[in-house]
């Protein structure tokens, strides 16, 4: 049997990004999708203003990122108490605006990059189990033609949240957040592919995201907290969406008009559960995990895609450097564990600070008055949650102070 250089699992933005950057290098490399088909899942299609750049660093041309990517000039959290705080990431200033993606052009476009750079793509084949040997992993995989082994020397996990890689490897944990569900549709934007602000509505035990995407849409983005579980099992998702939905309060600068075009969704509501995951570790010896396989806290932030895109960055050199170098797995392992720690660890601290003010509907709405009466401390959030500040900027006192004080 022979054996391959990288497994990659999973089809994804985080698995095929990974792949063109692998194949690129020479590696032979395949990628294992269960999926025959693209087809929408609940999914993060808002995007800070640096996915565009790694995009490019990809390999997508300026051209095909217009075409995937929708301009978002600012986020626009509201809460139930009719707090109204406007995130721009800058871009009034002159700087980059974020983005919604059209995954349904954006996946399918990643998948035909690591193929042209050099890998094999498989999809409809489903890994049932990883095992790690001293030379590599031993995948069993089931297809079409029924049960087979693949080796290789890595294996990869970009298979999302519920990864058997990272299963297989036992580093997964729970998140340490109530149990929530995701639900994600698109809707007709009578707007068309105007750049238009996205949305972010907290309601009572939930949110609700909001954004533009190509194609004269909306993606909508609900997460629901465990109160909503009876209503859920009693009318069924559509319903719920619909009575979510409804509750949003329109604005001057955001009269939701899509709210029209409701009734006739132009693709099946997608469920995710449970959403978030905690990796103990990223990397071992012949082994590593990009993406939401690396760790997935909540779509809150919005910065599924960056990380996502990151990973595959960090991974690639380090399993470059295992392969076409003979460096020690563990080694590398090491080295993209510590880099995707450096990257994200204080960001991940942000996040779960928005996670305690969720928790507390009271403290969120003081803080969001605050936020709006003060255009240097929103300033200051909008491009941290941007990514275009260092993120311990919101986690320093005298932030907190000037957004806290009286």
């Amino acid at each position: 049997m022979s054996v391959l250089d990288v497994a990659i699992v999973g089809a994804g933005v985080a698995g095929t990004a990974l792949a063109a950057r692998l194949a690129r290098a020479g590696l032979d490399v395949v990628v294992l999708e269960r999926a025959p088909a693209w087809h929408w899942r609940a999914a993060g299609v808002f995007a800070s203003p640096l996915v565009v750049d790694a995009l490019w660093r990809t390999g997508l041309a300026d051209p095909v990122i217009d075409r995937v990517a929708r301009r978002i000039p600012a986020m626009r959290l509201s809460t139930p108490g009719g707090s109204i705080v406007a995130l721009t990431y800058g871009a009034e200033r002159g700087g980059p605006m974020a983005i919604g993606l059209d995954r349904s052009a954006l996946d399918p476009t990643l998948v035909e990059l690591a193929w042209t750079s050099g890998a094999q793509i498989r999809r409809g084949v489903t890994v049932t189990e990883v095992r790690l040997a001293g030379d590599g992993a031993r995948l069993s995989v089931r297809d079409g033609d029924g049960m087979s082994v693949i080796q290789a020397r890595v294996v990869v996990g970009a298979d999302g949240p519920h990864s058997v890689v990272g299963r297989s490897v036992g580093v997964h944990r729970p998140v340490r957040l109530t149990p929530r569900v995701g639900l994600s549709f698109h809707l007709a934007d009578p707007r068309g592919d105007d750049a238009v602000d996205a949305r972010l509505a907290v309601i009572r035990d939930g949110y609700v995201g909001i954004a533009p995407v190509p194609g004269g849409r909306v993606n909508i983005g609900i997460v629901l907290g465990a109160s909503w579980q009876p209503a859920l099992r009693a009318v069924g998702a559509a319903a719920v969406s619909a009575r979510v939905l409804a509750s949003i309060a329109p604005t001057a600068g955001d009269p939701l008009p899509w709210r029209a075009t409701l009734d006739q969704p132009t693709d099946e509501i997608a469920g995710a559960a449970p959403l978030g995951v905690r990796a103990t570790s990223r990397a071992g010896p012949g082994w590593f995990l990009v993406g939401d396989a690396a760790g997935f806290l909540d779509p809150l932030s919005g910065e599924g895609l960056h990380r996502a895109l990151v990973s595959a960055e960090l991974a690639a050199p380090a399993i470059a450097a295992v392969v076409s170098r003979g460096v020690d797995p563990a080694r590398a392992a090491a080295a993209y564990d510590r880099a995707m720690q450096r990257r994200f660890a204080t960001k991940d601290g942000v996040s779960w600070l928005l996670q305690a003010f969720l928790a507390r509907p009271t403290a969120l709405e003081y803080a969001a008055r605050r936020l709006a009466a003060r255009p240097d401390a929103r300033a200051t959030m909008g491009l941290v949650m941007g990514d275009l500040i260092p993120a311990g900027r919101a986690l320093d006192p005298r932030f907190l102070a000037a957004v806290l004080r009286p």
